[in-house]
């Protein structure tokens, strides 16, 4: 596959959310609402191919150091193509430009983000994260997501 990972534009917006509902209604992601995708536009990137959106995912900012990999979704016809490690290459990128210096992301899927080299940290571990926007979450006194971190290079 030789999709094009490329800024989100607002005609993905549509596309954009359709997947991450897709994903969840089976629960592996917490749904964005179409005003909420695209007033953090800015943040998300796409995988293209053939003119149709195959995959999305956001850069979240939390502190002058911390960003977070949210809303990575491929679509399921697509997996194991490396669109999902390749969208979390470029949203990493947008980190070290940034000047961020970790980056986070709460999954269900935690032998993928290891294979990129995050590790397994405590949730407690996040207040930015916890006390910033798990707290309106309707999982926040069961979350069942794991916490990872990985340490970014200095660009």
């Amino acid at each position: 596959m030789t999709a094009l990972i490329r800024p989100a534009t607002m005609a993905d917006v549509p596309a954009i959310y359709q997947l991450l509902c897709d994903y969840a209604d089976d629960g592996r992601l917490l749904a964005r609402s179409v005003d909420e995708i695209s007033e953090r536009l800015r943040g998300f990137v796409v995988a293209e191919d053939h003119g149709g959106v195959r995959g999305c995912g956001s850069l979240e900012i939390f502190s002058q150091e911390l960003g977070e990999v949210r809303s990575l979704a491929v679509h399921p016809a697509d997996h194991g193509h490396g669109l999902g490690q390749r969208m979390v290459d470029e949203i990493e990128q947008m980190a070290q430009q940034l000047g961020l210096i970790r980056i986070i992301a709460l999954t269900y899927v935690p032998g993928f983000f290891r294979k990129l080299g995050y590790h397994i940290i405590p949730m407690e571990s996040l207040p930015e994260k916890v006390f910033g926007v798990c707290v309106t979450c309707p999982k926040f006194d069961h979350c069942d997501e794991i916490a990872m971190q990985k340490a970014l290079q200095a660009t």
